[in-house]
Protein backbone atom coordinates (compact mmCIF):
# COMPACT_ATOMS: atom_id res chain seq x y z
CA UNK A 1 0.00 0.00 0.00
CA UNK A 2 1.27 3.30 -0.96
CA UNK A 3 1.80 5.81 2.12
CA UNK A 4 3.48 8.51 0.54
CA UNK A 5 1.65 11.31 -0.44
CA UNK A 6 3.69 13.63 -3.01
CA UNK A 7 5.60 11.12 -5.88
CA UNK A 8 9.45 10.49 -5.09
CA UNK A 9 11.68 11.30 -8.26
CA UNK A 10 15.02 8.90 -7.58
CA UNK A 11 17.54 11.64 -8.55
CA UNK A 12 15.91 13.70 -6.29
CA UNK A 13 15.83 11.50 -3.37
CA UNK A 14 19.54 10.51 -3.95
CA UNK A 15 20.26 14.09 -4.30
CA UNK A 16 22.12 13.04 -7.51
CA UNK A 17 22.38 16.89 -8.57
CA UNK A 18 24.55 17.47 -5.11
CA UNK A 19 26.51 13.65 -5.30
CA UNK A 20 27.75 14.11 -8.72
CA UNK A 21 28.52 17.46 -8.73
CA UNK A 22 31.18 16.86 -5.48
CA UNK A 23 34.20 15.82 -7.04
CA UNK A 24 36.09 18.66 -7.73
CA UNK A 25 40.16 18.28 -8.48
CA UNK A 26 42.61 20.54 -7.18
CA UNK A 27 45.00 20.09 -10.23
CA UNK A 28 42.62 21.63 -12.65
CA UNK A 29 42.68 24.96 -10.60
CA UNK A 30 46.46 24.90 -11.48
CA UNK A 31 46.29 23.87 -15.42
CA UNK A 32 45.55 20.42 -17.01
CA UNK A 33 43.34 17.80 -14.80
CA UNK A 34 44.96 15.20 -13.05
CA UNK A 35 43.03 12.46 -14.06
CA UNK A 36 43.15 9.81 -11.45
CA UNK A 37 42.45 12.96 -9.18
CA UNK A 38 38.56 12.06 -9.61
CA UNK A 39 39.47 8.65 -8.18
CA UNK A 40 41.10 9.44 -5.76
CA UNK A 41 38.02 11.72 -4.53
CA UNK A 42 35.27 9.16 -4.89
CA UNK A 43 37.50 6.30 -2.83
CA UNK A 44 37.76 8.67 -0.06
CA UNK A 45 33.83 10.03 -0.53
CA UNK A 46 32.91 6.67 -0.75
CA UNK A 47 34.80 5.54 2.57
CA UNK A 48 33.31 8.77 4.18
CA UNK A 49 29.44 7.34 3.21
CA UNK A 50 30.59 4.27 4.47
CA UNK A 51 31.97 4.84 7.62
CA UNK A 52 28.84 7.21 8.40
CA UNK A 53 26.84 3.67 7.77
CA UNK A 54 29.29 2.12 9.99
CA UNK A 55 28.33 4.73 13.07
CA UNK A 56 24.55 4.21 12.31
CA UNK A 57 24.74 0.39 13.10
CA UNK A 58 27.20 1.43 16.53
CA UNK A 59 25.26 4.21 17.68
CA UNK A 60 21.84 1.77 17.64
CA UNK A 61 24.50 -1.10 19.24
CA UNK A 62 25.75 1.73 22.19
CA UNK A 63 21.62 2.65 22.91
CA UNK A 64 21.03 -1.10 23.56
CA UNK A 65 24.49 -1.52 26.01
CA UNK A 66 23.46 1.44 27.56
CA UNK A 67 20.44 -0.55 29.46
CA UNK A 68 21.25 -2.08 32.62
CA UNK A 69 19.24 -5.25 31.00
CA UNK A 70 20.01 -6.58 27.51
CA UNK A 71 17.39 -9.10 26.10
CA UNK A 72 17.99 -11.89 24.25
CA UNK A 73 15.90 -10.33 21.63
CA UNK A 74 17.66 -6.78 21.66
CA UNK A 75 21.28 -9.07 21.72
CA UNK A 76 20.08 -10.52 18.19
CA UNK A 77 19.78 -7.79 16.79
CA UNK A 78 23.28 -6.28 17.92
CA UNK A 79 24.76 -9.27 16.31
CA UNK A 80 23.11 -8.39 13.36
CA UNK A 81 24.10 -4.91 13.58
CA UNK A 82 27.98 -6.16 14.11
CA UNK A 83 27.47 -8.30 11.20
CA UNK A 84 26.38 -5.74 8.73
CA UNK A 85 29.35 -3.34 10.12
CA UNK A 86 31.97 -6.58 9.23
CA UNK A 87 30.54 -7.63 6.06
CA UNK A 88 31.01 -2.71 4.98
CA UNK A 89 34.48 -3.47 6.83
CA UNK A 90 35.53 -6.21 4.13
CA UNK A 91 34.17 -3.82 1.65
CA UNK A 92 36.89 -0.95 2.28
CA UNK A 93 39.44 -3.18 2.40
CA UNK A 94 38.65 -4.44 -0.69
CA UNK A 95 37.73 -0.58 -2.42
CA UNK A 96 41.84 -0.91 -1.39
CA UNK A 97 42.36 -2.43 -5.00
CA UNK A 98 40.46 0.26 -6.40
CA UNK A 99 43.05 2.48 -5.05
CA UNK A 100 45.94 0.41 -6.12
CA UNK A 101 45.33 0.88 -9.80
CA UNK A 102 46.31 4.51 -9.73
CA UNK A 103 50.46 4.16 -10.09
CA UNK A 104 52.83 6.18 -7.78
CA UNK A 105 53.67 8.83 -10.72
CA UNK A 106 49.57 8.94 -11.45
CA UNK A 107 49.20 10.15 -7.66
CA UNK A 108 52.27 12.10 -7.65
CA UNK A 109 50.58 13.92 -10.84
CA UNK A 110 48.06 15.93 -8.21
CA UNK A 111 49.27 14.98 -4.53
CA UNK A 112 51.36 18.18 -3.45
CA UNK A 113 47.94 20.10 -4.33
CA UNK A 114 46.55 18.72 -1.43
CA UNK A 115 48.48 19.74 0.99
CA UNK A 116 47.77 20.01 4.23
CA UNK A 117 45.06 18.36 3.60
CA UNK A 118 45.37 14.49 5.33
CA UNK A 119 42.98 11.31 6.27
CA UNK A 120 44.57 12.45 9.96
CA UNK A 121 41.52 14.97 9.56
CA UNK A 122 38.80 12.31 8.91
CA UNK A 123 36.37 13.01 12.07
CA UNK A 124 33.94 10.42 11.21
CA UNK A 125 37.10 7.59 11.23
CA UNK A 126 37.75 8.98 14.87
CA UNK A 127 34.79 8.95 15.90
CA UNK A 128 34.82 5.44 15.14
CA UNK A 129 37.62 4.58 16.51
CA UNK A 130 36.24 6.29 19.68
CA UNK A 131 33.13 4.56 19.61
CA UNK A 132 34.83 1.36 19.84
CA UNK A 133 36.93 1.78 22.37
CA UNK A 134 40.30 3.21 20.72
CA UNK A 135 40.56 6.29 23.42
CA UNK A 136 43.81 8.85 23.49
CA UNK A 137 45.27 7.03 26.34
CA UNK A 138 45.49 3.59 24.43
CA UNK A 139 47.03 5.45 21.23
CA UNK A 140 50.74 5.28 20.26
CA UNK A 141 52.58 8.50 21.44
CA UNK A 142 52.44 10.14 18.22
CA UNK A 143 48.73 9.71 17.82
CA UNK A 144 48.28 11.17 22.15
CA UNK A 145 50.64 14.14 20.57
CA UNK A 146 48.91 14.74 17.19
CA UNK A 147 45.04 13.54 18.02
CA UNK A 148 43.50 16.63 17.89
CA UNK A 149 45.68 18.74 15.83
CA UNK A 150 44.58 20.14 12.13
CA UNK A 151 41.51 20.23 13.57
CA UNK A 152 38.90 23.27 14.10
CA UNK A 153 38.22 24.08 17.79
CA UNK A 154 34.10 22.51 17.32
CA UNK A 155 35.76 19.57 16.24
CA UNK A 156 37.88 19.30 18.99
CA UNK A 157 35.08 20.00 21.54
CA UNK A 158 33.05 17.16 19.75
CA UNK A 159 36.07 14.35 20.10
CA UNK A 160 36.87 15.13 23.87
CA UNK A 161 33.09 15.09 24.71
CA UNK A 162 32.85 11.89 23.39
CA UNK A 163 35.90 10.66 24.82
CA UNK A 164 34.42 11.11 28.08
CA UNK A 165 31.26 9.14 27.23
CA UNK A 166 31.37 5.31 27.56
CA UNK A 167 32.51 3.40 24.58
CA UNK A 168 31.42 -0.16 23.10
CA UNK A 169 34.51 -1.27 25.03
CA UNK A 170 33.20 -0.13 27.96
CA UNK A 171 29.88 -1.29 27.52
CA UNK A 172 30.74 -4.97 26.51
CA UNK A 173 33.14 -4.91 29.61
CA UNK A 174 30.04 -3.52 31.99
CA UNK A 175 27.79 -6.07 30.55
CA UNK A 176 30.07 -9.28 30.82
CA UNK A 177 30.49 -8.63 34.24
CA UNK A 178 27.32 -8.43 35.10
CA UNK A 179 26.50 -12.75 33.58
CA UNK A 180 25.88 -14.44 36.49
CA UNK A 181 27.72 -18.04 35.14
CA UNK A 182 30.57 -17.80 36.99
CA UNK A 183 29.64 -19.86 39.85
CA UNK A 184 26.36 -21.50 40.37
CA UNK A 185 24.67 -24.09 43.05
CA UNK A 186 27.95 -26.14 44.13
CA UNK A 187 29.34 -26.60 40.91
CA UNK A 188 32.90 -23.73 41.69
CA UNK A 189 34.11 -23.96 37.76
CA UNK A 190 37.17 -22.19 38.67
CA UNK A 191 38.36 -24.39 40.44
CA UNK A 192 38.46 -27.59 38.99
CA UNK A 193 39.51 -24.87 35.96
CA UNK A 194 42.19 -24.33 38.42
CA UNK A 195 43.05 -27.68 38.71
CA UNK A 196 42.69 -28.86 34.79
CA UNK A 197 45.37 -25.92 34.05
CA UNK A 198 47.90 -26.70 36.00
CA UNK A 199 47.60 -30.33 34.67
CA UNK A 200 48.22 -28.96 31.25
CA UNK A 201 51.05 -26.53 31.91
CA UNK A 202 53.07 -29.57 33.62
CA UNK A 203 52.39 -31.48 30.92
CA UNK A 204 53.68 -28.90 28.20
CA UNK A 205 56.88 -28.67 31.31
CA UNK A 206 57.69 -32.21 30.43
CA UNK A 207 56.97 -32.06 27.11
CA UNK A 208 59.72 -28.86 26.38
CA UNK A 209 61.93 -30.90 29.41
CA UNK A 210 62.28 -34.38 27.19
CA UNK A 211 62.29 -32.92 23.78
CA UNK A 212 65.46 -33.84 22.30
CA UNK A 213 65.50 -32.28 19.51
CA UNK A 214 65.94 -28.78 21.34
CA UNK A 215 69.19 -27.15 22.20
CA UNK A 216 69.97 -26.49 25.71
CA UNK A 217 69.15 -22.81 24.67
CA UNK A 218 66.13 -23.05 22.45
CA UNK A 219 65.00 -25.23 25.73
CA UNK A 220 65.34 -22.55 28.17
CA UNK A 221 63.60 -19.63 25.66
CA UNK A 222 60.95 -22.52 25.90
CA UNK A 223 60.37 -23.10 29.45
CA UNK A 224 60.64 -19.01 30.11
CA UNK A 225 58.06 -18.68 27.86
CA UNK A 226 55.92 -21.52 29.64
CA UNK A 227 56.49 -19.52 32.69
CA UNK A 228 55.15 -16.66 31.31
CA UNK A 229 51.82 -18.29 30.36
CA UNK A 230 52.15 -19.79 34.12
CA UNK A 231 51.88 -16.65 35.57
CA UNK A 232 49.22 -15.12 33.23
CA UNK A 233 46.57 -18.12 34.44
CA UNK A 234 47.80 -17.34 37.92
CA UNK A 235 46.55 -13.99 37.20
CA UNK A 236 43.49 -14.93 35.57
CA UNK A 237 42.31 -16.75 38.53
CA UNK A 238 43.32 -13.88 41.42
CA UNK A 239 41.98 -10.53 41.54
CA UNK A 240 44.87 -8.34 42.85
CA UNK A 241 47.35 -10.43 40.39
CA UNK A 242 44.98 -9.41 37.70
CA UNK A 243 44.88 -5.65 38.69
CA UNK A 244 48.30 -5.35 38.74
CA UNK A 245 48.84 -6.84 35.19
CA UNK A 246 46.05 -4.43 34.15
CA UNK A 247 48.28 -1.68 34.82
CA UNK A 248 50.78 -3.13 32.57
CA UNK A 249 48.10 -2.71 29.85
CA UNK A 250 48.64 -6.62 28.85
CA UNK A 251 45.10 -6.87 29.40
CA UNK A 252 41.74 -4.00 29.04
CA UNK A 253 38.63 -6.42 30.19
CA UNK A 254 38.04 -6.08 34.04
CA UNK A 255 38.43 -9.22 35.88
CA UNK A 256 34.94 -10.23 36.17
CA UNK A 257 34.18 -9.62 32.58
CA UNK A 258 37.51 -11.50 31.52
CA UNK A 259 36.02 -14.69 33.55
CA UNK A 260 32.54 -13.69 32.03
CA UNK A 261 34.02 -14.02 28.34
CA UNK A 262 36.31 -17.30 28.99
CA UNK A 263 33.59 -19.02 30.16
CA UNK A 264 31.10 -18.36 27.46
CA UNK A 265 33.93 -19.15 24.65
CA UNK A 266 34.61 -22.93 27.01
CA UNK A 267 30.67 -23.42 26.98
CA UNK A 268 29.79 -21.44 23.61
CA UNK A 269 28.02 -24.95 21.92
CA UNK A 270 25.46 -24.21 24.89
CA UNK A 271 22.24 -22.61 23.85
CA UNK A 272 22.03 -19.69 26.40
CA UNK A 273 25.61 -18.57 25.41
CA UNK A 274 25.04 -18.59 21.60
CA UNK A 275 24.59 -15.15 20.94
CA UNK A 276 26.83 -13.96 23.57
CA UNK A 277 29.20 -15.85 21.90
CA UNK A 278 28.41 -15.38 18.56
CA UNK A 279 28.65 -10.91 19.94
CA UNK A 280 32.54 -11.64 20.79
CA UNK A 281 33.08 -13.44 17.82
CA UNK A 282 31.56 -9.96 16.06
CA UNK A 283 33.94 -7.87 17.94
CA UNK A 284 36.94 -9.92 17.31
CA UNK A 285 36.22 -9.57 13.72
CA UNK A 286 35.90 -5.76 13.85
CA UNK A 287 39.05 -5.26 15.43
CA UNK A 288 40.67 -7.88 13.07
CA UNK A 289 38.96 -6.35 10.13
CA UNK A 290 39.88 -2.86 11.25
CA UNK A 291 43.48 -3.98 11.78
CA UNK A 292 43.57 -5.50 7.94
CA UNK A 293 42.62 -2.02 6.85
CA UNK A 294 45.51 0.13 8.61
CA UNK A 295 47.58 -2.81 7.57
CA UNK A 296 46.67 -2.84 3.63
CA UNK A 297 47.03 1.35 3.63
CA UNK A 298 49.80 1.55 5.21
CA UNK A 299 51.56 -1.14 2.57
CA UNK A 300 49.48 1.06 0.00
CA UNK A 301 51.43 4.25 1.07
CA UNK A 302 54.82 2.72 1.04
CA UNK A 303 53.74 1.82 -2.38
CA UNK A 304 52.71 5.09 -3.61
CA UNK A 305 55.79 7.42 -1.44
CA UNK A 306 57.98 5.08 -0.48
CA UNK A 307 59.81 7.43 2.68
CA UNK A 308 58.19 10.37 1.76
CA UNK A 309 56.47 12.15 4.32
CA UNK A 310 52.35 12.23 4.40
CA UNK A 311 50.69 15.15 3.47
CA UNK A 312 49.48 15.82 6.63
CA UNK A 313 53.09 16.01 7.80
CA UNK A 314 53.42 12.37 9.10
CA UNK A 315 56.23 9.93 8.98
CA UNK A 316 53.45 8.51 6.35
CA UNK A 317 54.10 4.56 5.80
CA UNK A 318 56.51 4.14 9.41
CA UNK A 319 53.54 5.90 10.92
CA UNK A 320 50.37 3.69 9.79
CA UNK A 321 52.81 0.52 9.83
CA UNK A 322 53.19 1.08 13.86
CA UNK A 323 49.21 2.13 14.43
CA UNK A 324 48.63 -1.19 12.95
CA UNK A 325 49.52 -3.53 15.83
CA UNK A 326 49.39 -0.42 18.24
CA UNK A 327 45.81 0.83 17.85
CA UNK A 328 44.08 -2.37 18.59
CA UNK A 329 40.77 -2.34 20.89
CA UNK A 330 39.34 -6.17 21.26
CA UNK A 331 42.74 -8.01 21.73
CA UNK A 332 41.45 -9.67 24.58
CA UNK A 333 39.21 -11.32 22.76
CA UNK A 334 42.20 -12.45 20.58
CA UNK A 335 44.27 -13.46 23.80
CA UNK A 336 41.82 -14.96 25.57
CA UNK A 337 42.74 -18.14 23.14
CA UNK A 338 45.82 -18.92 25.77
CA UNK A 339 43.30 -19.53 28.40
CA UNK A 340 41.16 -22.12 26.50
CA UNK A 341 41.74 -25.70 27.44
CA UNK A 342 41.15 -29.00 25.19
CA UNK A 343 37.64 -30.25 25.48
CA UNK A 344 39.17 -32.87 26.72
CA UNK A 345 39.79 -32.03 29.79
CA UNK A 346 36.85 -28.68 30.06
CA UNK A 347 35.02 -29.82 33.75
CA UNK A 348 32.06 -31.46 32.58
CA UNK A 349 28.86 -29.38 33.71
CA UNK A 350 26.18 -30.70 36.04
CA UNK A 351 23.50 -31.95 34.58
CA UNK A 352 21.50 -29.04 37.16
CA UNK A 353 24.13 -26.59 34.93
CA UNK A 354 23.18 -28.07 31.82
CA UNK A 355 19.67 -27.33 32.01
CA UNK A 356 20.00 -23.68 33.14
CA UNK A 357 21.89 -23.25 29.94
CA UNK A 358 19.39 -25.28 27.77
CA UNK A 359 16.19 -25.33 26.16
CA UNK A 360 14.37 -27.57 28.18
CA UNK A 361 10.61 -28.44 28.41
CA UNK A 362 10.76 -30.09 32.19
Amino acid sequence: MRKNQQPVNYADYLQLDKLLAAQQPESIKYGEEAHDETLFIIIHQVYELWFKQILHELMAVITVFKNSKVKDQELSLVVHRLERICVIQKLLNEQIQILETMTPQDFLSFRDYLIPASGFQSIQFKVLEITLGLKRQFRIEDDKQSFLSRLSNPQRAHLTELENQPSLFELVDDWLSRMPFLQMDDFDFWQLYSQATSTMLESDRMIIQTNNQLTEVERMKELAILDETADNFAALLDVEKYQVVLTTGQFRLSHKAMLAALFIKQYSEEPAFNLAHQLIQKLTQIDENLTLWRYRHAMMVQRMLGTKIGTGGSSGHDYLKRTTEANRIFTDFFNMSTFLLPKAVLPQLPESIRKKLGFYLS
